[in-house]
This record gives structure tokens, sequence and C-alpha cells, in this order.
């Protein structure tokens, strides 16, 4: 018998959340496309696992609506649109390197944009994951007042991922911010009554309780080390795990 040339996955279905903030890179501001295609690269190994990948990009690369309501005004329906269509840039530019990585890929946008994206329908969705394509989920829930946060939580149990790998710039859940406090305490395992009572930044009280309402783990690691969605597909110990 012929063996697997492909280690066994831990996982048959994810939702993977990137903040704008990963595709910047060194820059301070936009879309680095070495770091794209090299995101694409590691999306592209899970996926020939036989994995089914859904991605969520936040847009704070581009802008932020929360921020440009607080600092210029904006109103704040008006600045989470706007939010809203940076998000969608990203999807566009991350569907662009995994099409060219040879990943048939589908965007699906909460905000109906039919020349460049899909609308988001959770029965195509999952059809289009059931087929073997990438989807990336764009435009948040489509509604002001929620971040993408909320909409990777909300969407991922629509699909009904296993489990949202929330990638950052740190390797895990940190007491405090450990880019500010040196000797902040990493968890490798807490509670999501523990970060909703430490008030830890892993994703806003919204999305936390609505995994913690529906019991879908959350885990937490850094997106800047080569390989590491790989690493925590396959069930290897890294990052933190949010769980009930």
């Amino acid at each position: 018998m012929k063996e697997s040339l492909s280690p066994p996955s831990r996982y048959h279905r994810v939702l993977l959340k990137l903040s704008g903030e990963s595709l910047m890179g060194a820059q301070g501001f936009g879309i680095d496309p070495t770091v794209v295609s090299r995101l694409s690269e590691e999306i592209r190994e899970v996926h020939q696992l036989g994995v089914q990948v859904a991605c969520v990009i936040g847009g704070g690369n581009i802008f932020r609506g929360l921020s440009a309501n607080a600092s210029s005004g904006i109103d704040r329906v008006t600045a989470d649109h706007m939010g809203m269509l940076a998000t969608l840039i990203n999807s566009l530019a991350l569907q662009d390197q995994l099409e060219q990585h040879g990943v048939h890929t589908r965007v699906l946008s909460a905000i109906e944009v039919r020349q460049v994206a899909e609308p988001y329908l959770r029965r195509r969705a999952v059809r289009h994951l059931e087929k073997g394509r990438v989807i990336i989920i764009a435009a948040g829930t489509g509604n002001p007042y929620f971040t993408t946060d909320t909409a990777a939580a909300l969407r991922a149990m629509e699909v009904k991922a296993e489990v949202i790998l929330k990638a950052t710039r740190v390797d895990g859940v940190y007491s405090s911010d450990p880019e500010k406090v040196p000797d902040a305490v990493r968890f490798e395992e807490i509670t999501y009554l523990q970060v909703l009572e430490k008030g830890l930044q892993v994703m806003d009280s919204t999305a936390i309780s609505l995994c913690m309402d529906n019991q879908l783990p959350i885990i937490v690691f850094n997106s800047g080390v080569r390989g590491n969605i790989r690493r925590v597909i396959l069930g290897e110990k890294i990052g933190s795990l949010v769980r009930g």
C-alpha cells in the first residue's frame, strides 16, 4: 500500500483570521507583496493537506473605522463602511496571490460589489469549501459597529469551522502587550471567561462571547514565523489556546 506523503492534519475545516497589519510587513501602511505571497504559500501548504480554509482579513493597514471616527470626526457608520471596503482590497490582494500559487479562491463580500466579489451567502460559502476552494470573506458582517474579529467568529460558526486561527504579530496571549511590557506573562492555555475578566486583547468582547457561547476554540499564534500556520494545523503546541 502506498503511504501518504502528507502528515494527517488535526483539523478538517478552519477559519484563519488575519489582521490587516499583518499584510504591511515592515511598511507603515498598505500591502507588502512579499508578505502576501508568503502567506499565500503557507495557505496553499495547508490546503494541500486537505484542510478546508476560510479567511477573514482586517483592514487596519489601509483604514480603521473606529480610529477614524475618533480622530477625524467622520461619522461612525461611514467610517465603518470605509473600513469594510479596506478589507475587500486586502481580500482581493490575497486572492490574487493564492491564484498565482495555483489555489482556486473565491472572495465573498458582505457588501455587494458583484464586479469583484460574490455576495456572501452561507450555503454558497460552505459549497465552495466542499469543492476544495479557499474562501476569503470580506466586508466584515456588512454592518457598522462590528469588528472583523466579530465577523470572524460569526462566519466561523456559520460555516462550521472547528477552530479560529488568530494570526498576530506575537506568539500567543499575554497578560499585557509584550511589545510594551517586557515581563508580560504568556498563557499557553486560557479560558474565555479569563480573557473577558482580565480584559486581554485577544479579540473584542463580542467575538469572545460568541465563541464562548458556541464552544469554538481560538488559537492565537505568530503569523510572522514561516510555517506556523501549518504547524498549528498539524497540532503542534505553538501559540495560546483559548477555550472553555
